[in-house]
């Protein structure tokens, strides 16, 4: 009698066992209850959130390419400067690319918390100019999409600047614990301006490797120059006025038969 209330025993414990693992294992996989972008709610504005795996990657990966981007301006080791910008940008691009493949995400306030003064990247941009000299600038279309675009010259340390400083004032979002905030911000403004800009100069940095791989020197860059006397916005401007009345002057005009 003992010995059959022993087993029993035995398989009731076995029994609550198995029960247990099998709610542990619906609970590990049954989705999560979240808002929208997957983001955790926040408090008092946006403030005390616990930041979740895609965003702890992302912040990383934006922290590294800062760190690195600095590095690299201090002049050290200027024959690495551009192998080094190439690879991190392409890390970057990466994050970027992330943030764009994601839907839109919402911050947790209205109107965006105060981060202080923006960030001064002269410095940066001042060293970065004297590192890349010979090579700094180059020669982007603004944008691809657009019909007979004009190829307007730029530089990368322009944009390597423009960019840290983007990236900057989200991460002073993420480091006070508005997680949303900063990945909004980062989303935001990788469709608006840091990710093009960031496309535009690994776009140079590639070819500058691949001329100096391949042991094809550089034509003589005769007319890049962005320190023009000043006509060439003008000329810009004129050159969009035609290509716009090209564009728009048929609007409501009958076709020809």
């Amino acid at each position: 009698m003992s010995d059959a209330v022993t087993e029993n025993d035995k398989k009731s414990v076995e029994n609550v066992a198995d029960a247990k693992s099998a709610k542990n294992a619906v609970s590990a996989t049954a989705p999560k209850k979240t808002q929208k972008t997957d983001l955790p709610a926040g408090g008092a504005e946006g403030a005390g959130q616990e930041p979740d795996e895609f965003a702890v990657q992302i912040s990383d990966q934006i922290e590294s390419f800062i760190l690195s981007v600095r590095e690299v301006a201090k002049g050290d080791d200027p024959d690495s400067a551009v192998p080094y910008l190439l690879l991190e940008v392409s890390q970057l691009l990466l994050a970027g690319g992330r943030l764009g493949a994601h839907e839109d995400i919402v911050p947790d306030e209205r109107y965006e918390p105060d981060v202080g003064p923006e960030p001064d990247e002269d410095d940066l941009r001042q060293r970065l100019a004297a590192l890349l000299e010979p090579i700094d600038v180059y020669s982007e279309v603004f944008d691809p999409y657009v019909p007979r675009s004009t190829p307007v010259a730029c530089r990368i340390s322009d944009d390597m600047a423009d960019v840290v400083a983007d990236l900057t004032h989200g991460l002073a979002h993420f480091r006070a614990g508005r997680i949303s905030e900063a990945l909004w911000w980062w989303q935001f403004s990788y469709l608006s301006n840091w990710g093009s800009t960031a496309s535009a100069s690994l776009r140079a940095l590639q070819s500058l490797v691949a001329h100096v791989r391949l042991d094809s020197p550089l034509d003589e860059l005769d007319g890049l120059d962005t320190g023009g006397d000043g006509d060439d916005e003008e000329e810009l401007a004129e050159e969009a006025g035609k290509v716009m009345a090209a564009e728009l002057g048929t609007i409501g005009m009958r076709p020809t038969r």
